[in-house]
């Protein structure tokens, strides 16, 4: 688990965990993948302060991480992303920040990774289809980005917009189903300050590559996989509750809120088990996906199976 408090007590130089073993050894496998996959021009290396919680997470393969993505943008199966995206120009990129705040800005990518110090995040990605992972991210905390923006009284929730290019995303052109894209995402203002609630640009020490949400995305790690919004161009701060594309296409089945929680299950299936990519047996799934001691109080006296 990664905790906000130790962030400060342990010196980077000190961790030679677990996760970093395994990490160095995905680092070893990371050049021939990028090869395999002619992905070298988005893959700069990032300069990030170091994780400072020893974290015991098995880090998942770096290839796998890359090659199985849910990316309804570029096709409805997890091979999909990572063939279809290699032409997504991610420079040059604007983000957007406006809606219910004192200082409306929109900023070059560029010119945002140079203005906030980056660091690693480890952590466990659970996706509501039964599946996980533990990602090495790196990026900063949203808060640090909504604070410059100048938080209102009114800035009470977040919606988050994934680029609508039908040129680049095929997806966006069959129309999948009924998603109504351009894809978006919110949270309640509590939930983007958290210090867990990050934007990532990169992963393993690398940029982005489009199929996991290049250049820059949201990373929420105690809730589903589809609230953790990839290629955003736009935030808008709002009074009212935002708009959440899977909820709004099937709320019996995915909530706003969308929290790890075994004890509610989809209409369709247990969520108390997950399967981790790349293990052979199931594992237990952890009450917003081990994250509670961090997070549970966010949803004090709240009815978690009716917000679910």
């Amino acid at each position: 688990m990664l905790r906000r408090d130790n962030y400060d007590l342990i010196h980077s130089s000190e961790i030679t965990s677990e996760a970093v073993y395994h990490e160095r050894r995905a680092l070893m496998k990371l050049g021939a993948s990028a090869a395999l996959l002619g992905a070298s021009p988005l893959m700069a290396a990032l300069g990030f302060e170091k994780s400072k919680s020893k974290s015991t997470l098995e880090l998942t393969p770096y290839d796998q991480v890359i090659t199985y993505n849910n990316f309804y943008e570029y096709g409805t199966d997890k091979e999909s992303p990572a063939k279809l995206s290699k032409n997504l120009k991610t420079r040059p990129w604007t983000l957007s920040v406006g809606g219910e705040v004192q200082k409306g800005r929109t900023y070059d990518i560029d010119e945002l990774i140079k203005k906030i110090p980056l660091e690693e995040r480890i952590y466990r990605f659970r996706c509501v289809e039964g599946w996980s992972m533990v990602v090495p991210w790196v990026g900063f905390s949203l808060s640090s980005l909504l604070k410059a923006a100048g938080l209102t009284s009114k800035s009470k929730y977040v919606e988050f917009e994934t680029l609508f290019d039908p040129a680049q995303f095929p997806g966006q052109k069959q129309s999948f189903g009924t998603i109504p894209f351009p894809y978006r995402e919110g949270l309640r203002i509590d939930e983007a300050m958290h210090p867990l609630t990050i934007l990532a640009v990169g992963l393993y020490g690398k940029e982005l590559l489009p199929q996991n949400g290049a250049p820059i995305r949201l990373v929420v790690p105690w809730k589903y996989g589809f609230k953790s919004i990839k290629s955003i161009v736009k935030i808008t701060l709002s009074e009212h509750q935002t708009r959440s594309t899977w909820n709004q296409i099937a709320p019996s089945e995915y909530g706003f809120y969308a929290n790890v929680n075994p004890l509610v299950d989809h209409p369709r299936w247990s969520q108390k088990r997950e399967r981790v990519l790349g293990k052979f047996f199931k594992q237990d799934t952890l009450a917003f996906n081990g994250y509670a001691n961090d997070v549970a109080y966010l949803y004090k006296n709240m009815d978690l199976k009716k917000f679910y």
